[in-house]
């Protein structure tokens, strides 16, 4: 599996104490969203793991509306590092 260095670097530079926070759970949404991509590539009819992956998707969409909403300034920076597109509003 390939993982992203940068996204494993920037996990390290948060605070440790700061787990719940809505950008560390979008970091690690953001990881598990990476490795099961690379699994999916390999493996073409995992069923299940797709729709892991959309569920994932979804948490990481709601939280990312969520940052958003209270702080654009925050949520700009992390899709800015995460190399993620903007959400559509609507």
């Amino acid at each position: 599996m390939i993982k992203n260095p940068f996204s494993a670097i920037f996990l390290k530079e948060e605070n440790k104490d700061n787990k719940g926070s809505a950008e560390f759970q979008v970091v690690s949404l953001t990881n598990r969203i990476r490795r099961l991509t690379s699994h999916l590539e390999l493996h073409k009819k995992d069923y299940l793991s797709q729709r892991g992956l959309r569920k994932i998707l979804g948490k990481r969409q709601r939280l990312l509306a969520y940052l958003s909403k209270k702080n654009r300034v925050r949520y700009k920076e992390l899709i800015g590092r995460l190399d993620i597109r903007e959400t559509k509003t609507r």
